[in-house]
């Protein structure tokens, strides 16, 4: 069975199994068990319904960080854009977007690679960062952004004065960069010259 959402496709095969499997009851083929759903739904492996996700933005919009093509600032709430499949946002000098499909978007002040768009140049509309499909979390500090990707290893761009991309120099980066190499990375986070990520097993990282 396989059944379409706007973040993919979902599909189970399964042997046919006559009796109790698991206290479930039994399973067929393409049929998931209540258990296994509710396993994938905590590793946010399960497609979400189809629900709309317009993205909003409004007050001062220096380096055109609203994402709505100018640098006009606003005193009321502005779609930006028309698209209703964004999933997590994040803002600071640069904004990060990352959309049901997985892809990443930023915009806003560029001066310092914070958008991870191997250039420092300011977006007053969300660009797409690289053609990956396989970010998670993102997370804005002053001028750089940390970032975690589907298969947990940890990424980071941006102003590095202060060592706050984590990759042991203090160089800034236009382009994201990785972490080390662990993939037990989860929630990322930043302020003004530090960043901070929780793991996997609930431990916090800065």
């Amino acid at each position: 069975m396989s059944q379409k959402y706007p973040g993919g496709i979902i599909s189970k095969t399964a042997p046919v199994t006559v009796g109790p499997v698991d206290g479930e009851g039994g399973s067929a083929p393409g049929v998931w068990t209540l258990t296994q759903a509710l396993e994938l739904n905590k590793q946010n492996l399960w497609p979400k319904p189809p629900v709309p996700r317009e993205l909003y933005a409004w007050g001062s919009n220096q380096d055109g960080v609203l994402g709505l093509g100018d640098t006009v600032k606003r005193s009321s709430p502005v779609q930006v854009g028309a698209l209703t499949t964004w999933s997590k946002i994040t803002a600071n000098f640069g904004c990060f977007g990352i959309k049901s499909d997985g892809t990443l978007w930023a915009w806003g002040s560029g001066a310092n690679g914070e958008l991870g768009l191997g250039n420092t140049i300011k977006r007053s509309s969300p660009v797409q960062v690289g053609a990956l499909t396989d970010w998670y979390e993102a997370g804005g500090g002053a001028s750089f952004c940390v970032s975690t990707k589907k298969d947990n290893t940890l990424w980071s761009w941006g102003r590095n004065q202060y060592g706050q991309l984590g990759i042991a120099d203090t160089y800034n980066s236009s382009s994201p960069v990785q972490v080390g190499a662990l993939t037990n990375w989860k929630t990322p986070s930043g302020g003004e010259g530090f960043a901070v990520c929780i793991k996997t097993d609930g431990s916090l990282w800065a």
